[in-house]
């Protein structure tokens, strides 16, 4: 008996897990942007809060608040522009050594596999074919984003606005008994979420800052442009930054770089994960929350098939 009722516990588990994964699932267009509001208002609840205490209206402040976000986003927009306008100069010129590489593999591929480049080609073909659907679903995801990114700002204005109302609510639905611990956890949710976000922004200038002076220093072109790639890739743990520098690998081999260029990058990227690791999280991110690498990939890998990007 006490085998089937701990299996019985088992089997209820696992389709509560299930019956969230779908939920969660097919009510991405509505949770999406609503979580992204309410982690952002979080983030910006203490600078609304200094402005409210310096007497400024509370719809104000958070309206100040929203403006910072969309001049910081705006800043960072600016900044690969103008590298990606530099790069654009160039683009010829990357095209013709691309071709040339494709060209080598081509080759290669012909003399050890028997696979001649017309049928390589035909192979190309068919597969940019397939994926004709993604290429004409760009337009209706330019659309969707800045809907969402639209949403995600009126959330944070409503979320910050009625953030006592929202608090009470939950309370409400709270035995007597528990309210205490509620609000306890309730605050414990914001600091540790305001201080890891706060944190990983700092520690993403950081890296921008360190990315740029040693690709700089390396040789490579456009540095600031993959330093702040590798940066804002940094908000997917253990997996981002590695990324971002294989991307700039990728870019010094077909500006033609040679073998000690490449060998640069890569003592770049393990310096500043040597700082990062030892100075900048502990020091900045702080230990408040310890993240596990074997269930942040197990995350990531199912909150990709789940949410995709977001």
């Amino acid at each position: 008996m006490l085998q089937i009722s701990a299996l019985k516990k088992v089997v209820l588990f696992l389709l509560l897990g299930f019956l969230i994964v779908a939920a969660i699932y097919y009510a991405r267009p509505f949770l999406v942007p609503l979580c992204f509001g309410g982690l952002l208002a979080m983030l910006f609840l203490p600078l609304s809060r200094w402005f409210e205490n310096k007497k400024i209206p509370k719809g104000i402040s958070i309206l100040i608040c929203i403006i910072i976000f969309l001049v910081l986003i705006t800043t960072i927009i600016g900044l690969i522009s103008w590298q990606i306008t530099d790069l654009a100069t160039e683009s010829k010129d990357i095209e013709n050594k691309i071709r040339k590489m494709i060209s080598g593999v081509e080759e290669y591929i012909g003399a050890n596999f028997g696979i001649s480049k017309k049928q390589q080609q035909e192979i190309i073909t068919d597969q940019a074919q397939g994926n004709g659907s993604i290429l004409s679903n760009v337009g209706s995801f330019a659309t969707g984003f800045v809907v969402d990114f639209i949403l995600v700002l009126v959330y944070i204005f409503l979320f910050m606005f009625y953030r006592s109302r929202i608090k009470t609510f939950v309370l409400q639905l709270i035995s007597s008994q528990q309210k205490k611990n509620t609000e306890t956890i309730i605050f414990d949710i914001q600091k540790v979420s305001q201080q890891y976000i706060t944190g990983l922004g700092m520690m993403i200038v950081c890296l921008w800052i360190m990315y740029s002076i040693g690709f700089s220093i390396v040789g490579v072109k456009y540095a600031v442009l993959f330093a702040i790639i590798c940066g804002l890739l940094e908000i997917i743990p253990f997996v981002g930054n590695l990324t971002g520098t294989l991307l700039a690998i990728i870019m010094v081999v077909i500006q033609g770089g040679d073998t000690g260029m490449v060998l640069g990058v890569v003592i770049t990227y393990l310096i500043v994960q040597f700082v990062q690791t030892y100075l900048l999280e502990p020091l900045v991110v702080g230990a408040e929350v310890n993240i596990n690498p074997l269930f942040t990939i197990i995350i990531l890998v199912l909150g990709e098939l789940v949410w995709g990007i977001p």
